[in-house]
């Protein structure tokens, strides 16, 4: 278990850009990618905002053919895993695929499918349901899809944990090379649900923000937040074990030091009130990384916007840490892309990523107004400063909780 794990390559579809660096600008201008839904007539819904992929073509990353056999969410990870290989120069060619494997989670996979072929069903009859259905369905067709599109033939496996498939993911591929299992890991994760049924679903649940604004509609941690905005895309990126990357040259953006989850076992949609679950996963994460939680000054936060998750998040955050609490920088990238469901930790690492390369600590868009409980620094502002670590959480429905301690490489 004394493996080093460091990224070396990073890919990403996002409401605010389709690749890391178009994202990252928008995130240091502060850019939300909101609007009114126009994947379909939501007339008639509750929420009428999600964060939608924009002018993104699918045939500009893959084959005509191979396109029309991936559904959305497919076709964001295979974009994204692309780039993410591009980036770290990783030559399949030159690699033993088996020690290469794929760690790419989806929360839902396709509600498209779903709805499409349920239609056909029932106006046409089950023998006109596309043969297809289930493998363009299923949400393991992502890492499958990005497995085959890439010629990685080691461990491949789709975690599924609502919110935190993404952490999930990108933390068992961690423990991948960590065992020895594998050299390479593509890992991270994507959605594609901005369909009736999935805004129908969360609206159902009044998870889903009540504004109609979009400059309004995603405020994490403060008082006026009124539920998530909906987001698409996917996040990617290239776990390397540590000699490997240095024999072959590659640039190293970082070193994944620690990886903690834990259960809630406490309610299906709710966080755990005092936060424990989210507290023990941010404790398991520094422990297993050796670093100390004093010596953490800025975390990215699940802050997704609804009233439970920011105060029980909160709370987490005051009970790791205590008062040392009052001196860590916390944002919510939600605030400017949405909520990513399955996608949405991957986004958040390379974020934390490119945050630490940059020294700059993006500000929580829209967040002005103060609420009584959450008295924490949620960043009102930019910040440029050094960051030695990030700590990066997600909480799942389920009460699936993950963190991921990331640090500057150091030879």
């Amino acid at each position: 278990m004394n493996r080093r794990v460091v990224v070396t390559g990073m890919g990403a579809i996002t409401p605010t850009g389709l690749n890391v660096s178009a994202f990252f600008q928008s995130v240091k201008e502060g850019k939300h990618g909101f609007g009114v839904i126009t994947k379909f007539d939501s007339t008639d819904y509750k929420c009428h905002v999600a964060a939608e992929v924009k002018g993104f073509d699918p045939r500009e990353y893959m084959d005509f053919k191979t396109a029309r056999r991936m559904e959305p969410f497919s076709q964001y990870a295979v974009a994204a895993a692309g780039e993410a290989l591009a980036d770290a120069g990783i030559r399949m060619e030159k690699e033993d695929p088996y020690r290469a494997g794929c760690a790419v989670g989806s929360g839902i996979g396709s509600l498209q499918a779903m709805e499409r072929e349920y239609d056909r069903l029932t106006s046409r009859g089950p023998s006109k349901v596309n043969p297809l259905f289930v493998p363009l369905m299923i949400s393991n067709m992502a890492a499958g899809n990005v497995s085959i599109q890439f010629g990685l033939k080691g461990k491949s496996i789709n975690v599924v944990t609502a919110c935190a498939t993404g952490t999930h993911s990108i933390g068992e591929a961690f423990r991948s090379i960590q065992y020895g299992e594998a050299d390479i890991m593509v890992a991270g994760g994507t959605e594609g649900a901005i369909t009736p049924m999935g805004i129908a679903g969360f609206c159902a649940l009044t998870a889903l923000t009540s504004s109609d604004d979009p400059d309004q509609c995603s405020l994490p941690f403060d008082k006026r937040r009124s539920g998530f905005v909906m987001g698409e895309g996917a996040g990617i990126v290239v776990l390397e074990e540590l000699t490997h990357a240095r024999e072959r040259g590659a640039h190293i953006y970082a070193e994944v030091l620690g990886y903690g989850c834990t259960s809630d076992a406490y309610h299906i949609t709710s966080p755990a009130e005092d936060g424990m679950g989210a507290a023990k996963a941010m404790l398991l994460a520094l422990e297993d990384g050796g670093v100390s939680p004093q010596s953490i000054t800025y975390i990215n936060a699940h802050g997704t916007g609804t009233h439970h998750n920011d105060l029980f998040e909160t709370r987490a955050i005051k009970t790791a840490f205590g008062e040392h609490s009052r001196n860590i920088r916390i944002n919510s990238t939600k605030s400017m892309i949405g909520h990513l469901l399955g996608a949405a930790g991957a986004v958040e690492l390379i974020t934390c990523v490119k945050e630490m390369e940059e020294g700059f600590i993006h500000k929580t868009a829209g967040y002005a107004v103060p609420d009584d409980e959450l008295d924490l620094d949620y960043c009102r502002e930019p910040y440029e400063e050094k960051i030695p670590y990030a700590l990066s959480n997600s909480l799942g429905f389920g009460g699936h909780n993950a963190s991921i301690l990331i640090g500057q490489y150091v030879d």
